[in-house]
């Protein structure tokens, strides 16, 4: 495949400012590491203390994370009080290692790209964190989730500061452990505990460590695209990597190779197919957390490699169409299976999954995508961890039940609730003037740019999306909130439920992210101030040529699929009486209840296949390596037995050998005469 012409133009419009030298740091920006080092040092305070700090350790994290938030406000408003030519520091570290020609040295980078998640990581990370303080507080173990909590803000911090891969990597593996320690953290049931809290347990340790191999298997391309740079530059720092690719020092060949190790690497982290099946599982671990990772911060990782690598991408196209291709399957398959789930938290999830793929789609896209793709992470963030927050919530009102055919006409008992989680759906359904409307309709409209077919399909795949975006997220409204009370009663097994609403100290950061969800998009989009934050990284993105439909009619086709989408499910979800057990449906609908039997195919392609090739190993090293020792063995010894017979201690048998031997030499001498 080739790229065409408009996409060749684009690039070299956008070629002369993606890859800027970075500036020594002074100044706040010269202290940037004391917001990875203050969150990691809490985390290790919490975890060497132990049980002493129980009482305080959690107030010990909130004070962590707001540290971290406040240092990065302040930092962020330096550097845009900085000419856009000055808007990329760094700020050196040490030299980790050497090894031949290759000089491994650490330090951080800040450019208005790594800022932007500082403010999404940090200002999000504090919100959750308090929300966490009533919302953990019965847990016997509390201490320790707020000690997983700084460990994963300062790996977060770590990943998207980094100056190189090398240092994203550290970070990558961080997010990583964290998020595997996190989602297991329910899976410490007592011996003598319930057999269904034990069940229970043993599910969330399989959901962490499923989570965990996953993402292994995409770091296996993170690792391959390092060792591809250092082959190819001799370093993995981003200022000789991408300013190599960018000026033409790396093959076309390399960088597609290196493309599509980077594109693995996403896929792994950010739960985009082939490698999303651990994201619904991992709704195993505490409603915060699957704010926090899940949603609005480590699954983003991908989407920040992506376009902190654009010079690699637009030095190879067909590695940057495979990501606006896995961008488009993902966005479609996640809205798909979040029309059928019944449990809230699996719904979001696949939501999450779909949205993060509009990102990939707009990454995917080159200079006309990355700044839109960047814009929707950052509105996403918030008002997806607004959703996911609203549901921990709703939780906490109903005695942790996620089933929303359980649920129905909260919105008298939950008003708060209510209105910050009604806030979060018209935002991610994109209605004017909510944040969501600012940031995925460029996506949608971008997605239309370009020569032949691929822009009407693509683009009608983001278009469609956006109509069962509607249609899900209007679902889980209305069940929750909406139609008549279903609530457990004293004769269901779960127990009678009594609905309230949350304490301050859960509902404030709901009350705050929901002024996100309204003005974000609204207040970034004045003056394309956003896209032009992020041009020292990403380029021009208004050189980009005009979709292949007028935008009005694009936005208007939009808004449209999204009214339907969700008169749909009013219609079905509030006229309708909704059943409280799952009724059998049609062959989609029933797939994707089932994940679109994704478990399925990855046991049927890969561990199956696995399992099979670890047997035919234990049965050729059984049969085979230890068959041919053992059986030199057993002969040996057979032999042995058989000598030790002639050694009989007679003088007439010893001489009667001597003999047959003499007979034998003479035999065998004379046919040699003849």
């Amino acid at each position: 495949m080739t790229a065409s012409p408009l996409v060749l133009s684009t690039c070299l419009l956008a070629a002369e400012s993606v890859v800027g030298a970075a500036a020594p740091a002074t100044g706040a920006a010269a202290l940037a590491w004391l917001l990875i080092a203050v969150p990691a040092a809490s985390a290790a305070i919490l975890l060497l203390a132990g049980r002493a700090a129980d009482a305080w350790g959690h107030w010990l994290g909130v004070a962590a994370s707001l540290f971290s938030a406040v240092l990065g406000l302040i930092i962020l408003a330096q550097v845009l009080g900085l000419d856009a030519a000055g808007r990329v520091l760094g700020v050196p570290l040490w030299r980790w290692f050497g090894a031949g020609d290759l000089n491994v040295q650490l330090g951080l980078r800040l450019d208005p790209l790594s800022l932007t998640f500082v403010a999404l990581v940090t200002c999000v990370g504090f919100l959750i964190h308090v929300y966490s303080v009533a919302y953990m507080a019965h847990d016997r173990d509390r201490r320790r989730f707020f000690a997983y909590l700084n460990f994963f803000i300062a790996a977060m911090l770590t990943l998207v500061l980094g100056d190189s891969y090398i240092a994203l990597f550290i970070g990558w593996e961080g997010v990583g452990l964290a998020s595997y320690l996190l989602i297991g953290f329910w899976n410490t049931a007592d011996a003598d505990a319930p057999q269904a809290e034990q069940f229970t347990s043993r599910e969330n340790a399989a959901a962490a460590k499923k989570a965990f191999i996953m993402n292994r298997i995409g770091d296996v391309g993170l690792l391959l695209a390092m060792m591809a740079c250092i082959a190819q530059v001799g370093s993995v720092a981003y200022d000789a990597v991408l300013p190599a690719a960018q000026e033409g020092a790396i093959s076309t060949g390399w960088l597609t190779a290196i493309g599509f190790f980077l594109l693995l690497a996403a896929c792994g982290k950010s739960a985009q197919f082939p490698l999303q099946a651990w994201l619904g599982d991992a709704m195993a671990g505490p409603t915060p957390v699957s704010a926090l990772i899940h949603a609005a911060t480590m699954v983003t990782a991908g989407v920040y490699l992506i376009v902190r690598s654009g010079a690699v991408f637009e030095g190879a196209p067909d590695a940057q169409l495979a990501v606006a291709v896995v961008g488009a399957i993902t966005l479609a398959l996640g809205a798909i299976i979040g029309c059928a789930k019944d449990d809230m938290k699996k719904v979001l999830a696949a939501s999450t999954m779909s949205q993060i793929g509009y990102m990939m789609l707009g990454a995917g896209l080159g200079p006309i995508g990355y700044a839109f793709a960047i814009f929707h992470l950052l509105t996403h963030g918030f008002f997806k961890a607004q959703l996911f927050l609203g549901a921990g919530s709703v939780m906490h009102a109903m005695s942790d039940q996620v089933n929303m055919r359980r649920f129905g006409g909260l919105h008298r008992a939950m008003k708060l609730t209510w209105i910050t989680m009604g806030i979060g759906w018209l935002a991610i359904m994109g209605i004017p003037p909510f944040s969501g409307f600012w940031s995925k309709d460029k996506i949608i409209e971008a997605a239309f740019v370009g020569d032949g077919a691929r822009p009407w399909i693509l683009g009608t795949i983001a278009l469609l999306g956006a109509g069962l975006t509607a249609f899900y997220m209007s679902r889980l409204f209305f069940m929750i909130f909406h139609g008549t009370p279903r609530w457990t009663t004293a004769k269901d097994i779960e127990g009678e439920v009594h609905p309230h609403e949350s304490g301050w100290l859960m509902t404030l950061p709901l009350i705050v992210l929901s002024v996100f969800s309204v003005g974000l998009g609204w207040a970034l989009s004045i003056g394309d101030t956003f896209v032009t934050w992020l041009e020292p990284v990403t380029g021009q993105a208004g050189a980009h040529g005009e979709p292949v439909l007028p935008a009005t009619v694009i936005m208007v086709a939009t808004l449209a699929l999204v009214i339907v989408g969700a008169v749909v499910a009013w219609a079905m979800y509030v006229r309708r009486a909704v059943p409280t057990v799952v009724q059998r449906s049609n062959v989609v609908v029933e797939a994707a209840r089932h994940d679109m039997y994704q478990d399925t195919i990855n046991e049927a392609v890969a561990m199956r296949p696995g399992q099979g090739l670890v047997l035919a190993a234990g049965a050729t090293d059984h049969y085979v390596v230890d068959g041919a020792v053992e059986g030199l063995a057993k002969g040996t010894a057979a032999l042995g037995r058989l000598t030790a017979r002639t050694e009989s201690g007679s003088v007439r048998s010893y001489a009667g050998y001597m003999l047959g031997g003499t007979v034998l030499a003479l035999i065998a001498v004379l046919a040699g005469r003849f």
